[in-house]
């Protein structure tokens, strides 16, 4: 072979053709061409190469020994050159290239993560980056292409949202907590017991806020600036927390100290912005999460009602404070 021969893609075509079909007449059906092109390209191939790729006689082209040897490699190139040209498709259709998704820990850990493997079945070509955060990042200024938040409200803005779930919250402490402490037959109860709270913007949640109004000037005793920690904090048994219903009653270790409050309930959004929502591997993104987490909720809530009448006999065995 010439130092730095250089070929035409189509005649290497025309090698595989030839060699798969054992003659140029085969190949040129193959390849929707006339036989006298096919045999040009054969030619020119074995110029630039400077090698005898086939023997040709009455019953068509057979390999010669470069040939045979070179054939493996041609197709690898083939399989190089076909995912090449899907790769470049996925980029014109917009279906290819990395979005980034930010979301808490624990919306990551239940719903995302999981779903991710079905979403790179359906979008190979398409990389998702998780982005954990229970602080909220600023998607208008470019710090994520995809949040999934929670909260009971969204914020007023130009971002364009689509609603995954409705969450509950209750209190909860764990069997062990209950088997030492007690649980509070009234809310003023709350003031005989440990209180996790939260640090920075967490002690800003909904859920929290509302237990400490309960017992004005009480004093955490334990704090996190993790809603991940905090959940764990309340299943090791340091004290009361309000934590979602769905997740907390899945648990066989957590007890729902007091029901769901009322007018407290969060929800999930799917949220991006607004010049990006037609972008095809955010809406196609979006369009799969919705329905996986509409699935989700609805196995997780069968699973946690179940789960919830197996604990509720063993709840009156605890002591009441008070």
């Amino acid at each position: 072979m010439q130092n730095g021969a250089m070929f035409d893609w189509n005649d290497l075509k025309a090698f595989l053709a030839v060699a798969r079909g054992g003659s140029t007449l085969a190949a040129a059906r193959t390849l929707k061409i006339n036989q006298t092109t096919v045999a040009r390209r054969i030619e020119a191939l074995e110029t630039a190469l400077g090698l005898k790729l086939f023997e040709r006689g009455q019953a068509g082209s057979r390999l010669t020994e470069a040939g045979e040897d070179l054939l493996a490699e041609a197709e690898r190139m083939e399989v190089s050159a076909k995912a090449f040209a899907n790769r470049a498709g996925a980029h014109q259709r917009g279906l290819a290239g990395t979005l980034r998704v930010t979301s808490t820990e624990i919306l990551a850990n239940l719903a995302i993560t999981p779903a991710l493997v079905g979403f790179r079945e359906l979008y190979p070509d398409v990389k998702v980056d998780l982005i954990l955060s229970d602080l909220p990042l600023d998607l208008a200024a470019g710090e994520a292409d995809v949040a999934i938040r929670a909260g009971q409200a969204l914020t007023v803005s130009d971002l364009v949202a689509r609603k995954l779930a409705d969450f509950e919250f209750a209190l909860y402490c764990s069997r062990d907590y209950a088997a030492r402490r007690g649980l509070p037959a009234t809310l003023e109860d709350l003031r005989q017991h440990d209180l996790i709270g939260g640090e920075g913007g967490r002690m800003a949640l909904p859920g929290t806020r509302w237990m400490f109004e309960q017992v004005p000037g009480a004093v955490p005793a334990h704090s996190s600036n993790s809603m991940t920690n905090l959940n764990l904090a309340v299943k090791a048994g340091l004290g009361v927390a309000p934590i979602g219903c769905l997740l907390a009653d899945l648990d066989p270790d957590l007890i729902q100290v007091w029901p769901p409050i009322p007018d407290l309930g969060a929800s999930a959004w799917v949220v991006t912005r607004a010049e990006m929502k037609d972008t095809l591997r955010v809406r196609a993104f979006i369009d799969f999460i919705v329905p996986h987490f509409a699935t989700l909720r609805r196995t997780l809530e069968a699973q946690g009602a179940a789960m919830k009448a197996q604990k509720a006999a063993a709840v009156v065995a605890f002591p009441k404070t008070g």
